[in-house]
């Protein structure tokens, strides 16, 4: 999830229009009939993958989450929800009713009543200014960032941020980022830091690993199977990922050949763990 191409271009159709709204309804909606679902296959693995790095920290963790878009994975790794809630909740003729002020005042209610006790601070990082501040007015992000890293440095505050960050998430935005987002943040980073990537089998992800390695994270692969992300929306963008796929050394047969994006999981963490 993303607000925006900021990286390579790499065939995927473009829905500009709905990742920097006032809130998620628009987005939601259009990504209902295309099955979007990465950040359900993510959810445990993230607050697994949390739960270890508390436990080597002996103490809570900051997680931020790279473009977070509305803060849809800090919902699920913090709050007692699913996406299908939370899909319910945005396409739903309650919440199109109202104004996003009144959305925003009802979702600050919805989720504080569902905070898990494991919950943990969430800071999130997007091109959307719009998305994020939604995301932080709800009280799903305790700091949110409307930053490009791929042309500007981070700012202060950014920087401050990072450098209490213990976990890296991110489903699906390598590609509209690079590996120059993720230098950015890791000469920040001040405490042991881990990550944890879903990134698209139609983008490569070699460079990104290698400034993890620079920084002193050795990355694993999950080669057991792969998580689907979305439908393919047309032909032609199937077409596009499938090629996409053959270019990087992979068979699309099974997978991006029956007409879904799918993602492989990357965990990195520091050597010496």
């Amino acid at each position: 999830m993303t607000a925006g191409r900021i990286g390579a271009d790499f065939g995927k159709t473009r829905f500009d229009d709905i990742y920097d709204a006032p809130d998620p309804r628009a987005y939601f909606r259009r990504l209902a009939p295309l099955d979007y679902e990465i950040p359900h296959h993510a959810q445990e693995v993230f607050r697994r993958t949390r739960a270890e790095r508390v436990a080597a920290a002996g103490g809570p963790v900051t997680v931020l989450d790279l473009c977070c878009s509305y803060g849809i994975n800090a919902a699920l790794l913090n709050h007692d929800l699913t996406l299908a809630d939370l899909y319910a909740r945005y396409t739903g003729p309650e919440a199109e009713a109202l104004t996003t002020a009144e959305l925003i005042e009802r979702d600050k209610a919805f989720y504080a009543a569902r905070r898990r006790a494991d919950a943990t601070p969430a800071i999130g990082l997007d091109t959307a200014e719009n998305a994020v501040r939604y995301a932080l007015a709800v009280g799903l992000l305790d700091q949110a960032f409307a930053e490009n890293l791929e042309h500007v440095p981070p700012s202060s505050a950014l920087s401050g941020a990072v450098a209490r960050t213990g976990l890296i998430t991110v489903t699906g935005g390598i590609g509209y980022i690079t590996h120059r987002t993720v230098d950015a943040l890791l000469d920040c980073a001040r405490t042991p830091l881990w990550a944890t990537a879903f990134v698209l089998r139609t983008v490569s992800y070699e460079q990104v690993i290698a400034s993890l390695a620079a920084h002193g994270l050795r990355t694993e692969a999950d080669h057991s199977g792969t998580y689907p992300q979305r439908l393919f929306s047309d032909a032609a963008e199937r077409r596009s990922a499938v090629e996409q796929v053959r270019l990087l050394g992979e068979d699309p047969a099974g997978l991006e050949a029956e007409g879904r994006y799918h993602t492989r999981l990357y965990q990195s963490r520091p050597y010496r763990d």
